[in-house]
């Protein structure tokens, strides 16, 4: 069974505000310096840690 990538993050974070209830603030922190990361010089070094 393949799931999408979007998907299956989609349903994760859905679980996981709704089971550990963080504010609302850290997950907007944690989205938008998720964004900011992908777009800056440390792109490639995070994608080959990832990867």
């Amino acid at each position: 069974m393949q799931v999408p990538l979007w998907f299956a993050l989609l349903a994760v974070g859905y679980l996981g505000v709704k089971l550990v209830r963080p504010p609302w603030w850290l997950i907007a922190v944690l989205l938008l310096g998720g964004f900011l990361l992908a777009d800056s010089v440390l792109a490639p070094v995070i994608d080959t840690a990832v990867k």
